[in-house]
């Protein structure tokens, strides 16, 4: 599949999400097949204040490209600023969010709070598509409420104003993630559009990735919670899709290896401070599944040095044997 004139590798892509999708996470699923990513989602209003927080979100190494710098706001014009000045970043595509959920975002009236507005939908993805020379696409959920479902009216605005790809969380903004995912509407925009869809919403496997595409005709998948402490599942779903092969699960040793590796990605790029307190999360992820899982995850919410977490590894080691 393409986004205008970027080709996709593979079959899924790694979904933006706050906090988590972090340089160190898309370096590691690109590695394990991911084939395509979006950056953390960056205010549109912290790149105007001049942030050098925001600015930071935007930086992509050349491991995990193909790559999108994913945006948010609520003014055409600072969003087109935005994704001018995201162009010294040499991103592949520039990724507007009307879907994101959190009270922070959606009680601003960005992300997902963006689709009780569709006319203002149209003129940000208008001004964006024609502040920079790349494709634009465009992130929503099936709409705001149950009563409001309006992803097929929104996707055919972003269309019509220059979305050469638009991805669809098949959720409300007020179920946040909480099931079921309506896959009845991914199907409703993919036949309402000329460009393509990707779904989103529990692909968490091969078997549910399979579910999704056959029962949407969607031209593209999203990853997003199922890749949490799991970037193999990308590599699943290439074999499995690509080969008819059916991986095994990752062996304790790999499991161990990625999560030392993770976690020293993250500790290289925000130091060791910064970066083991943002691993704990990640490594609670790695977890699931261990036998004494609490016991582990107490040790691993009190690590403080990459020494820490050799020790945790050590643990996981002797009590799954």
């Amino acid at each position: 599949m393409q986004i205008g004139n970027v080709k996709l590798n593979g079959y899924a892509a790694l979904a933006p999400m706050a906090g988590v999708a972090d340089r160190a996470f898309r370096e590691l699923c690109m590695e394990f097949g991911a084939g395509y990513c979006v950056s953390e989602m960056v205010s549109s209003k912290g790149i105007a204040y001049n942030s050098r927080k925001s600015a930071e979100l935007m930086v992509i190494s050349d491991t995990e490209r193909p790559c999108a710098v994913q945006i948010f706001g609520t003014e055409p014009d600072t969003m087109a600023d935005a994704a001018r000045f995201a162009m010294q970043y040499k991103p592949e595509v520039i990724d507007i969010n009307m879907g994101c959920p959190a009270p922070k975002i959606a009680g601003s009236g960005s992300g997902a709070a963006l689709m009780r507005d569709p006319e203002l939908c149209g003129r940000i993805v208008q001004a964006v598509s024609r502040a920079v020379d790349i494709p634009v696409a465009v992130k929503i959920r099936s709409g705001f409420d149950e009563e409001h479902i309006n992803a097929v009216e929104v996707a055919k605005i972003a269309e019509k104003n220059g979305a050469q790809a638009v991805t669809v969380h098949g959720r409300t903004r007020r179920q946040f993630y909480a099931p079921p995912v309506n896959y009845d509407i991914i199907r409703e925009v993919k036949q309402a559009l000329t460009i393509p869809v990707i779904g989103n919403g529990d692909v968490v496997s091969a078997k549910s990735a399979q579910h999704v595409l056959e029962y949407t005709g969607c031209d593209y998948l999203m990853v997003g919670r199922g890749a949490l402490g799991n970037p193999w599942v990308f590599r699943e779903i290439n074999e499995y899709f690509g080969k008819g092969n059916i991986i095994l699960p990752p062996t304790l040793e790999e499991k161990c290896d990625v999560l030392l590796r993770h976690v020293s990605k993250i500790v290289e790029y925000k130091g060791e401070y910064v970066g083991m307190r943002e691993a704990r999360k990640h490594t609670a992820y790695y977890l699931k599944g261990f036998k004494n899982a609490a016991k582990l995850r107490n040790l691993a919410f009190s690590m403080e040095t990459l020494a820490d977490l050799q020790k945790l590894i050590n643990e996981i080691r002797t009590s799954n044997r």
